[in-house]
């Protein structure tokens, strides 16, 4: 993409998306965010530390800004501890693939560094930004978190919590969360979330809420009154403002700020210039699709980087940067020689559009047919289980 494109071409908050033609740059959005790139350096030291090939996501630029990852590094090697939080908004029944992303990374995140994780499902937001009932995002609570158990995470040291159960059942929750208020300023919350006099004061009032699982001492079950226990978010931009806001505010409050790991967006099938959307079921692959379903979305909707015809793509090749069946594999294929194999053949004229699609019909229906194995394995006892304030296999 173009250094000559604005910054103010393209609007990203945690509610609004919004690209230029060609979809989100986002070499800008790290210079307006203020973070930092994933550069190779870095990721050699990933390497080193974790004494394995870094994940995918990161080897593609998947997950491609940080904050403060070379401190969680410097806690790994001199064996001090830290957990992991990320969380879902529970606003509809079924999740597609790009709400899968941050899990499937958070899960690695959890077998490579072997700590705790806390998965906050935001019911109360989608009560405040939505047209449903407390009731039924609550509910949607406890279904989506099937599908986050199904990724695989390790019971004994994950807690999922719901805000709307857990600010009941633990004081020290909405302690922090009234502590986070007293100190943030409603110019500041319009400043950073785009927000207006005409929006509600539950907007207005819930950025504390999710900053708050980035405190320790949050958790008295996993960590006690400790506050001096590191936190890292794997999320998508689209979450920093709520963790730039929590940053600012952390070091007030005696508490440290939590590191963050970055992602970019996953795109709808028909492109950048689209965005998936819960009242287009052909926008996205959900995670409830059949194999005979996703083979239709994606051969009628994947938007092609190919050419009109068959002679002129033989002759020009297919352009990867904006071919959707490519972007997806960069996702979920895990073998980067045979990835590489696909780019080089697309780009030639070698592959035709519709043989890269038939991969990408392979791919994920086999992993959403794994899903949906592992997830019909799920029982309300598991998920009573995990979402139960309580101690984890973990040593502070």
């Amino acid at each position: 993409m173009a250094d000559t494109e604005s910054v103010e071409e393209q609007e990203v908050t945690p509610w609004i998306v919004r690209g230029s033609e060609k979809g989100i740059n986002y070499s800008k959005l790290i210079d307006q965010f203020g973070s930092q790139p994933i550069d190779p350096p870095l990721l050699a030291r990933i390497e080193r530390v974790i004494k394995q090939k870094p994940h995918r996501f990161l080897r593609r630029g998947v997950f491609f800004s940080h904050r403060d990852m070379e401190l969680v590094l410097n806690n790994y090697e001199t064996q001090k501890p830290f957990y992991l939080y990320t969380g879902r908004g529970p606003s509809s029944e079924a999740m597609h693939l790009g709400h899968l992303v941050p899990f499937i990374f958070t899960k690695y995140l959890q077998d490579v560094f072997d700590v705790p994780l806390v998965v906050q499902m935001t019911d109360d937001e989608k009560f405040l930004w939505k047209d449903l009932t407390l009731e039924e995002t609550n509910r949607l609570a406890y279904e989506n978190a099937k599908d986050i158990i199904a990724c695989g995470f390790d019971i004994k040291k994950t807690f999922i919590f719901s805000d709307l159960d857990y600010m009941a059942q633990r004081r020290e929750f909405y302690e922090n969360i009234l502590k986070v208020r007293k100190l943030v300023t409603f110019n500041q919350v319009k400043g950073i979330f785009g927000l207006n006099e005409s929006d509600s004061t539950g907007k207005i009032a819930f950025p504390a809420v999710q900053a708050v699982p980035s405190f320790s001492n949050t958790f008295p079950d996993i960590f006690g009154k400790r506050k001096d226990i590191f936190c890292l978010i794997p999320c998508a931009i689209d979450q920093d403002p709520y963790f730039r806001m929590t940053r600012d505010v952390a070091p007030r409050l005696g508490y440290l700020k939590p590191a963050l790991l970055h992602s970019t967006f996953f795109n709808a099938l028909q492109g950048p210039k689209s965005k998936m959307s819960a009242s287009d079921p052909n926008s996205a692959i959900y995670l409830t699709d059949s194999p005979e379903v996703i083979k239709s979305k994606v051969t009628k909707y994947a938007y092609s980087g190919g050419q009109d015809t068959v002679e002129e793509h033989r002759a020009k090749g297919g352009d990867t940067s904006v071919d959707v069946s490519y972007q997806y594999l960069t996702f979920f294929m895990e073998d980067d020689d045979r990835l590489a194999e696909i780019k080089e053949a697309y780009e030639k004229g070698e592959m035709l559009t519709g043989e890269l699609k038939k991969i990408l019909i392979e791919v994920l229906q086999n992993l959403v047919a794994e899903h949906q194995r592992r997830r019909a394995e799920v029982t309300d006892e598991m998920v009573k289980e995990f979402m139960t304030p309580r101690k984890l296999n973990f040593s502070c």
